[in-house]
């Protein structure tokens, strides 16, 4: 269920070009599970997979910025059609800086989504900072957003809906279901 969203939020999520994601607590629920013989396993929702869907289709580029490298991401990015892979990479904001010519947007323009203090320096940096439910106290501080539902159980697919709505494009987006 969704809060009331302030005018200062739609404004800001009105100007969402591209939307950044961090992983680990975000698109998962921050846990890490290793099999026996040492294999990672992660799981992933797949509502917030759907929200990232209706972001591309509405034109809003999804990328990743992540502090841990993985092989299943990289296939879970590749299903959803996301390009913008950044890796092993703890300081998010120097790879923001780096991506940044690339994206062809300000970084108002931009809206992150993490969870914990790797987090911080972008969320409060970019456009539209955002953390998910269940998001450190600190960061959920700074963040212009926080959304009700926690990391890996559709926080993102929440952001997607806040973002598409407030830019008129949410009745769009889910016409072909109805």
């Amino acid at each position: 269920m969704s809060k009331p969203v302030s005018e200062a939020v739609k404004q800001a999520a009105r100007a969402v070009k591209v939307v950044l994601l961090d992983v680990d607590g975000v698109l998962t629920d921050g846990r890490l599970y290793y099999s026996e013989s040492g294999h990672e396993m992660k799981a992933f929702n797949i509502q917030d997979g759907l929200g990232i869907k209706l972001l591309q289709k509405s034109g809003i580029e999804v990328g990743i910025i992540t502090g841990r490298t993985s092989e299943l991401l990289k296939r879970r990015a590749a299903e959803l059609g996301i390009e913008r892979l950044v890796q092993g990479r703890e300081d998010k904001l120097t790879a923001l800086q780096e991506i940044l010519p690339e994206l062809q947007v300000t970084l108002d323009e931009i809206a992150y989504m993490g969870d914990d203090l790797p987090d911080l320096a972008v969320i409060r940096r970019v456009g539209f900072g955002a953390t998910v439910g269940n998001g450190g106290e600190l960061v959920a501080k700074h963040a212009k957003w926080q959304a009700t539902r926690s990391g890996g159980e559709g926080a993102v697919r929440e952001l997607a809906e806040l973002i598409l709505a407030a830019q008129d494009r949410l009745d769009a987006s889910v016409s072909e279901y109805f």
